[in-house]
């Protein structure tokens, strides 16, 4: 699955709010912040790998229409405006869409498909093998964007409707489907041992048919995904 690394960008809490929920519920996408003004945002958005920018167009001390002329090399944009004057001028600026607020999760979900179907996105994986993706993610716990560098988790633990992440010195608990959250990890550091588990394979320091170890923790190795696992482990 190709992941599509999203900001949002709008002076309306509401709206950010409605955004964030609609991109929580596409696994494809993932949030990596949200700014209520594009001068906050300009900073992240040059010094990180972003794929779509949810933009609005009316915002104080600059405009989304600006904002993107200022960009030297910009994401993809799909505007979020209740204006409709923008919508030719918006165009001209090759925009995804154009989103007019209020707007439902199905037009929504029709913009970032038009997105997906550009094919303008790489995947997770290919973007780590050429050196183009940074070694961490972002991830949303209590209301922030936390930076997790991937050498500090451990492994990843399904808990129904949530996963908790064990890193060397804390755990942090989200409300996400353990697959989704998988797809976004560089595949030649994680492995998926179980339908509950997913381990950072520089972290195990032992193993046998059954489960893997790090330390004294011993993590299942599910049936199936033996067969991969001993493979990724060097069984043959």
């Amino acid at each position: 699955m190709k992941t599509i690394n999203c900001v949002i960008i709008d002076d309306e809490p509401l709206a950010i709010e409605l955004l964030e929920t609609y991109i929580e519920q596409l696994p494809a996408c993932k949030l990596l912040a949200s700014f209520k003004n594009a001068v906050a945002a300009s900073d992240f958005i040059r010094d990180h790998k972003v794929d779509l920018l949810f933009l609005d167009i009316q915002m104080p001390v600059l405009s989304g229409m600006d904002f993107l002329r200022s960009l030297s090399n910009p994401p993809r944009v799909i505007f979020t405006t209740a204006y409709r004057d923008y919508a030719v001028e918006s165009y001209e600026l090759n925009v995804v869409d154009y989103l007019l607020k209020p707007f439902t999760f199905e037009r929504f979900f029709k913009a970032v498909n038009k997105f997906q179907e550009s094919g303008e996105v790489a995947s997770t994986e290919t973007t780590e093998k050429t050196g183009k993706e940074p070694g961490h993610i972002f991830v949303r716990h209590n209301k922030k964007h936390l930076k997790l560098n991937f050498n500090e988790i451990l492994y990843l633990e399904s808990i129904k409707d949530y996963i908790r992440i064990h890193t060397e010195n804390k755990r942090i608990v989200l409300k996400d489907k353990i697959s989704g959250f998988y797809e976004q990890l560089p595949k030649h550091i994680f492995i998926r041992t179980h339908r509950s588990y997913v381990v950072n394979r520089e972290k195990i320091t032992a193993y046998t048919m059954n489960d893997v170890e790090i330390g004294d923790l011993e993590i299942p190795i599910g049936g199936l995904y033996k067969d991969e696992v001993l493979k990724q482990l060097g069984v043959k």
